[in-house]
């Protein structure tokens, strides 16, 4: 398993200590640094402005939202950073929820695996770079038909530094999950739980079948995120998870629309899952917090003191499918060597 860092997106501001983790990262030899967006600081400039002082760590977006961006647009700002960054780029994107898109950024929600499966066909052809860009699809048409009438196929001018960037699906749910396997070139989990890599690896399974490959490909990369927090007690540790856990189980979504929760209900957290929504759509968010037991935490993060953490990397995570645990959260310095080495071995 490799190693990555993760700054994911913004509050208030900037993070402080980035620069100087990638740093760190970047000499120990970590594999790869991420960003995220969701409704505030977006993906790709961070990446590329942090990306900048680095030479060897590979520069992924975990994730980019498709509705913000047409295919052609995400192409053309991929193959910029690649060739900025000398062949470094992981380009991860996703569906998001209609809470986001439609929203935020005032596009239809409808059918995302078929806007997702026509969204990575028109990337590719973007990069491949063969011929002029014509796609009759459902979602886009290109040229857009009706208009003026004055819109032409056209090709890229940037010759890519690769013609193929990795594309990695950012999914939750098991069709999702199956069409990144089919169509892309990774998946990215969100709050991945090793009680559930059976379920993933028969949906990931059912994406290579369907793709005439056998078994999980050398090359498909499988990131996550995995907070960790480091503390003696355990209970301090896992307070610092559960507003986060609170928010994206009852608040990112509507009751029937919210994937996070669904995430954590197949876990078993059913009950649980109802009330901390219940509470959280209600407006009271420090109920909701409240509500968010330790175990839950423990299912997808690692808390506690360095052994723990340890112990539960060696026991629990090591074995999944994940090619790759992305930190989110920077082991103390006369830890840091010891939690590495154990997500390595």
């Amino acid at each position: 398993m490799k190693v990555g860092i993760g700054a994911g997106y913004w509050s208030a501001g900037p993070p402080h200590g980035v620069v100087q983790q990638l740093e760190e990262a970047e000499a120990l030899g970590l594999d790869s640094f991420w960003t995220a967006e969701a409704y505030g600081s977006d993906a790709l400039t961070p990446l590329a402005w942090w990306g900048a002082r680095t030479s060897t760590i590979k520069l992924g977006t975990s994730i980019c939202q498709m509705s913000a961006r047409t295919p052609t647009a995400l192409a053309m700002a991929a193959m910029t950073l690649d060739h900025l960054c000398g062949g470094r780029l992981l380009l991860g994107i996703g569906a998001s929820g209609p809470q986001v898109v439609e929203g935020w950024y005032g596009q239809p929600y409808a059918r995302p695996l078929e806007r997702t499966r026509e969204y990575v066909d028109i990337m590719r052809l973007v990069m491949a770079r063969e011929a002029p860009v014509t796609y009759d699809g459902v979602q886009y048409q290109l040229p857009l038909p009706g208009g003026t009438g004055l819109g032409k196929a056209l090709k890229s001018t940037i010759h890519p530094i690769r013609s193929s960037i990795p594309i990695l699906i950012a999914a939750e749910g098991p069709k999702n999950v199956a069409l990144a396997a089919e169509i892309g070139d990774g998946w990215l989990p969100l709050w991945f739980s090793p009680k559930s890599d059976g379920f993933y690896r028969e949906a990931l399974a059912e994406g290579f079948i369907r793709n005439a490959t056998t078994g999980v490909p050398d090359d498909f990369e499988i990131p996550s995120t995995v907070w960790m927090v480091e503390n003696d007690d355990v209970e301090v540790a896992a307070s610092f998870l559960k507003p986060v856990l609170a928010l994206y189980i009852g608040g990112m979504g509507a009751k029937g629309a919210n994937f996070h929760h669904d995430v954590f209900v197949r876990m078993g957290w059913d009950e649980e899952c109802a009330a901390i929504q219940d509470a959280y759509l209600a407006g009271d968010r420090p109920a909701a917090i409240s509500l968010v037991p330790t175990a839950m935490v423990e299912d997808v993060a690692l808390v506690g003191p360095a052994d723990k953490i340890v112990e539960e990397i060696e026991t629990k995570w090591r074995s999944t499918c994940l090619t790759t645990m992305i930190l989110g959260g920077w082991p103390r310095k006369e830890t840091r060597s010891r939690i590495i080495d154990a997500i390595r071995a």
